[in-house]
């Protein structure tokens, strides 16, 4: 059940990253380039976790 929660969490992490790549403002999307990185960590986390637990 924890894969399922982590690849949630990775996929809004992903998508608020994103969003505020889109932004002016250099700061924030440095903070969202970190931010969608994170989502991406949070979603292969998700997935090995998945792949465990089916063995």
């Amino acid at each position: 059940m924890g894969e399922i929660k982590d690849r949630i969490k990775g996929n809004i992490n992903q998508a608020v990253g994103g969003m505020k790549q889109q932004s002016d403002d250099p700061a924030v999307r440095e903070e969202g380039d970190a931010q969608k990185l994170k989502g991406t960590g949070q979603d292969l986390k998700g997935k090995v976790k998945g792949i465990i637990n089916g063995l």
